[in-house]
């Protein structure tokens, strides 16, 4: 099994050209498949998918992480690009992805709207249609969604700044929505991570055991652990290092001392996942 994954738009970039923002969109190929993980926060992603000259006609399906703006709101400007109004592509999504979510200061007294800044209709009228579902989603007998990701650790929780509105108000933000994406391979479990807000290591603990992998070879994407407390990020790298964890490619909300800390730790191992990285695996 060969495994193409391109990184389209990301807090940095590599090279000429190429732009960078606080989001993300990977674009995973595996032999005859091709999946888009997320769409970045604007235009950037369609920008970068046109010069590093990525064919978005051949996306099977996209996969939201999550509902918030930095991780779809590129959606709109990539469906005009595909330009295939006629040909729909499934997005594959839980249903609290439409949730009007917030994010909190740190001092409590501001609410920052960050959810999807379009509406369904707008994507169905360029070509998107949508698969909500709060299960796991077998896209090939090798690839399939997490569904909701239990939280089973006692070092993992969910971001005090993360909520939506209601009917009484704001409340906290359980992100049962957050979901990512495995591929399974005879080297081990492939995770493709949006942001993991429900925790990496839970997240990959999902991963194993839906897919019944004994062995995990690669972490790719946001792992969430920027704003992370000491005993949260050594328990990280403790349980990375047990799971013996061959490629370790961070992104975006991964946050630059936990990277560091990771390159510190795991060497060759470990690699930046920027806009326009691209790595291969044959497994």
């Amino acid at each position: 099994m060969h495994i193409r994954i391109s990184t389209i738009a990301e807090n940095s970039a590599s090279w000429l050209k190429l732009l960078a923002e606080w989001g993300l969109s990977i674009l995973v190929e595996v032999d005859n498949t091709t999946i888009l993980m997320d769409t970045g926060y604007s235009m950037v992603a369609a920008h970068n998918a046109k010069i590093m000259e990525e064919d978005l006609s051949k996306i099977d399906k996209i996969v939201f992480s999550h509902g918030h703006q930095d991780h779809t709101g590129g959606l709109l400007e990539l469906l005009k690009l595909r330009d295939l109004k006629n040909k729909p592509v499934e997005i594959i999504a839980h249903p609290d992805v439409w949730a009007p979510k917030v994010w909190r200061s740190p001092d409590g007294t501001r609410f920052d709207e960050i959810g999807i800044p379009y509406t369904r209709e707008q994507a169905e009228n360029l070509g998107a249609t949508f698969h909500l579902s709060k299960e796991p989603v077998w896209i090939t007998d090798r690839i399939v969604t997490s569904g909701e990701v239990p939280m089973v650790t006692d070092f993992e929780a969910i971001d005090y700044n993360a909520c939506v509105k209601t009917t009484d108000g704001v409340s906290d933000d359980p992100l049962n929505d957050d979901q990512t994406l495995y591929i399974k391979s005879n080297k081990g479990l492939i995770v493709i991570s949006g942001c993991a807000h429900r925790g990496i290591v839970n997240t990959i603990i999902r991963g194993k055991e839906l897919t019944k992998s004994d062995k995990v070879y690669a972490v790719i994407g946001g792992i969430h652990l920027f704003g992370a407390d000491e005993e949260r990020l050594q328990k990280t790298i403790d349980e990375f290092r047990r799971l013996d964890i061959h490629h370790i490619g961070v992104s975006h909300c991964t946050g630059q001392v936990a990277s560091a800390r990771l390159f510190i730790e795991f060497g060759d191992k470990f690699f930046f996942n920027m806009a326009g990285t691209c790595t291969e695996f044959d497994v």
